[in-house]
C-alpha cells in the first residue's frame, strides 16, 4: 500500500515514483525494467525519473496513457502535478521563416 505525501493544503506533493509504482501495479509488471520495455524507453530513463533527475515529458505521459488507458489528468494527479495548463515555450528556431497566408 502506497502512503500519500500531502502538502499543508491536503494536496499531493510532486512525486513521480507514485505514478511509476501505480503503472507497474496496474500493468502487472515486475519492475522498472519491464515498465521501460512497455513504455519503449531505455531503463535509465525510468531511473532518472525516480531520482528526480528527469521530468516526465509530454511524449512519455502520452505513452503512459496509451499503455494504461489512464487519462492524462489522472496520470498528472498521480504524480502530484497540479498545474492548470502545460505551457510550451517556443524558441525562434521553432518558428518557420516564411509567413503563412490564409487561402
Amino acid at each position: 500500500m502506497t502512503t500519500l505525501n500531502l502538502n499543508n493544503d491536503g494536496l499531493l506533493n510532486y512525486d513521480p515514483n507514485r505514478l511509476l509504482d501505480h503503472l507497474i501495479e496496474r500493468l502487472n509488471l515486475k519492475n522498472d525494467a519491464a515498465l521501460a520495455r512497455v513504455l519503449e524507453v531505455a531503463p535509465p530513463v525510468i531511473s532518472k525519473i525516480r531520482h528526480f533527475r528527469l521530468a516526465i515529458g509530454a511524449s512519455l505521459l502520452i505513452r503512459m496513457h496509451e499503455v494504461s488507458d489512464i487519462t492524462i489528468g489522472d496520470l498528472r494527479m498521480l504524480m502530484g502535478d497540479r498545474r492548470g495548463k502545460f505551457r510550451v515555450a517556443f524558441s525562434q528556431n521553432d518558428v518557420p521563416a516564411q509567413h503563412l497566408h490564409a487561402a
